[in-house]
């Protein structure tokens, strides 16, 4: 078997990418703590419980499966958190990364395919943001995620780490056969949040803040289907075991829709009323975050076939009405 170790493989990300890594001929080995992962969603290899800070545990499932490679999911997200409690993310993302990293390089598996994010690069308003822009991450959670890529690079020219990494922008949407899906506890992303309160699960979406210099007021992101984020991640892998080298690739669709845009196409997939409140901005949040692309499509061959805002509504909305985990 190949094996590929799949840190966070129980989450959102990392179970709708162990099922494309099994599609693609792979045996995923999810490694998670559970924190915010669910074992329900641990469908398709086999599961090891640990956590990124235990050096031990993470020698032992490398020594069992002997991975032909890493895809690195696991980290704490939460933008607003990040901002209330810093040492929470630096010792969990950057430690956690860094004790990965060096369990990997030990253990002789050079390939490192490495989840980050457009959060590195800021609020950087009326740009098409590439990957040669500037980073200036203005969160702890941004911070966290480039400080890791600068770790890849320093090990990459010391230890042979060969990497991809992604960074990318607003995931959404859910796996169409409804196997996993997005369940979070508490829930923080956007679709989710209207489709609970669609549903009655919540009294209402808050939207914070109206008042951002947008067409409408609020905050304009840029979204990408789970399935074609995940895809992209397979071809990273492929990258690396073709030893084309380390490269850094954005992933999104360079079409920005704004919380209001997103909450009508809600509106429309259900029809339903969206109940709706209005509170102040978060600290952290950019005002425009889109993504340029081309290098994905161009270098990897990478196409977002499902990031349309109507389809990642549709997959959302099938989970919502028919999945969910329990501990």
């Amino acid at each position: 078997m190949t094996h590929v170790l799949v840190t966070g493989g129980a989450g959102y990300i990392g179970s709708h990418a162990c099922k494309a890594l099994k599609a693609a001929g792979y045996t995923p080995v999810t490694f998670d703590n559970l924190v915010t992962g669910w074992a329900d969603a641990v469908k398709f290899g086999p599961f090891e419980r640990g956590d990124l800070l235990d050096r031990t545990r993470l020698d032992e499932v490398f020594a069992k499966y002997q991975p032909v490679a890493v895809m690195h999911f696991a980290a704490l997200s939460l933008v607003g958190e990040s901002m209330e409690f810093p040492g929470k993310y630096w010792r969990n993302n950057v430690i956690g990364s860094l004790t990965l990293i060096e369990a990997a390089a030990a253990a002789g598996c050079k390939n490192f395919v490495f989840s980050s994010t457009c959060a590195t690069y800021g609020d950087q308003d009326n740009v098409v943001l590439d990957e040669d822009c500037v980073q200036m991450p203005i969160n702890s959670y941004g911070a966290s995620k480039r400080a890791i890529e600068d770790i890849l690079a320093n090990f990459g020219e010391s230890n042979g780490i060969n990497h991809v990494i992604f960074r990318y922008f607003n995931v959404a949407g859910a796996d169409p056969d409804a196997e996993v899906g997005e369940f979070h506890r508490p829930e923080t992303h956007l679709i989710p949040l209207v489709l609970d309160a669609i549903d009655g699960k919540r009294a209402a979406l808050t939207i914070f803040g109206t008042d951002y210099d947008t067409p409408d007021g609020t905050c304009v992101r840029d979204y990408v289907h789970v399935c074609d984020l995940v895809d992209a991640h397979v071809l990273g892998l492929k990258w690396l075991q073709d030893g084309k080298g380390n490269r850094v690739f954005n992933l999104g669709t360079g079409d920005g829709f704004s919380v209001r845009e997103v909450v009508d196409a809600c509106g429309i997939v259900t029809n339903r009323e969206v109940p709706m409140d209005v509170g102040e901005r978060r600290a952290g949040d950019a005002t425009k975050l889109v993504s340029g692309s081309a290098r994905a499509a161009k270098e990897l061959g990478w196409a977002p076939d499902r990031s349309k805002m109507e389809t990642m509504v549709v997959d959302a909305w099938r989970w919502h009405q028919n999945g969910h985990y329990e501990k």
